[in-house]
């Protein structure tokens, strides 16, 4: 089974609409191991998008410190998810980064419109509802990065219980 790195972001938690998102993942059959609430600081997101994602590298100066601070508006709510092909999966469903851009019936598409260009005029990283790992690498680093051995929990769902040998 493969693992991915879910981040509900200030914007999904302050509408109030964590449960709808996650209910998403759990009928599509994901299992959660972990997740907290948090409010990481400067330093946790500059290691979480830069050590790790290169945003700062790929997109320059200007978004990555509109989206640390974006991201410090409110708490998070991180969150491990393990399943078959996860990172791809939940990437599906999760949608295009830019809202606007993100079809419907994917989270992005379903519960955000702003585009790149209003997110700038206001200096604001793009609401957009969640985070999820790029590539399984970066799953790994940020499930290390996010969440210790002793927050990660396993066991079997009922559905596992009765379909896998003891």
């Amino acid at each position: 089974m493969e693992r991915t790195l879910v981040i509900f972001k200030p914007d999904c938690v302050m509408r109030g609409i964590v449960g709808l998102i996650l209910t998403r993942f759990e009928q599509a059959g994901f299992k959660i191991l972990a997740m907290k609430m948090v409010k990481p600081d400067y330093q946790h997101l500059y290691k979480h998008y830069e050590e790790i994602g290169t945003l700062k590298s790929r997109k320059g100066e200007e978004i990555f410190e509109s989206q640390l601070a974006s991201m410090q508006d409110g708490p998070v709510i991180a969150m491990i998810l393990e399943g078959i092909e996860a990172v791809e999966t939940v990437r599906k469903m999760v949608g295009e980064t830019e809202p606007k851009k993100a079809m419907p019936g994917t989270i992005r598409g379903d519960f955000a419109h702003v585009n790149y260009g209003a997110a700038a005029k206001v200096g604001r990283g793009v609401a957009n509802i969640v985070h999820a790992s790029a590539d399984k690498t970066e799953a790994v680093s940020e499930i290390n990065h996010w969440f210790n051995n002793e927050e990660i929990f396993e066991y079997k769902t009922v559905h596992e219980q009765f379909t896998q040998p003891s």
